[in-house]
């Protein structure tokens, strides 16, 4: 991770970033202080994996582009890198950490849970089961691979068994 000095920004573009999460959050406790809507440890879960799910959707996918566009530069395939200076760096640099984006994803849903659980709790549902599909669709791709190596393989295997006998057979 670059340092202050080593960007086009000022300290005062990071501290504005955190002066905003901090008065989020702080709404976002108040909320759920009047209206005693905190998640309980079972929520925790499905809000995480929701925060992965949207997270990865925010930071990194093509649909969420024209989101990220004025503030990240993205060359095809290449990695990212935030575009122009001060508080546009800032930010751009905020959308191209998935960790960093993953805070304030989190904080919204924390915010939505605490506003409204049970809308809280269709989103987390719906963004729970976009990772299961992610994760079913990783696992079926690592599948397929392994099926494919090891069918190449008994396929070379089995060619070279051929040979060796015609070699076998040709020397007698």
């Amino acid at each position: 991770m670059r340092t202050i000095r080593q960007t086009p920004t000022r300290p005062a573009n990071y501290a504005l970033i955190s002066g905003i999460y901090a008065t989020a959050l702080s709404g976002v406790t108040l909320i759920s202080r009047r209206t005693g809507n905190a998640p309980s440890a079972g929520a925790l879960g499905p809000l995480g994996v929701a925060t992965f799910t949207f997270t990865r959707v925010l930071s990194e996918q093509k649909v969420e582009e024209w989101i990220r566009r004025p503030f990240v530069d993205e060359p095809g395939d290449a990695s990212r890198t935030p575009r122009g200076s001060g508080m546009r760096y800032a930010i751009g640099e905020l959308l191209s950490c998935t960790r960093c984006t993953g805070s304030w994803v989190g904080l919204g849903l924390l915010g939505l849970h605490a506003a409204s659980p049970k809308t809280a709790r269709m989103v987390a549902a719906a963004g729970t089961i976009g990772a299961i599909n992610d994760t079913a669709l990783a696992g079926f791709a690592w599948l397929s691979g392994r099926a494919n190596a090891t069918g190449e393989l008994a396929a070379r295997r089995h060619a070279e068994s051929v040979s060796a006998a015609h070699s076998t057979e040709a020397s007698e």
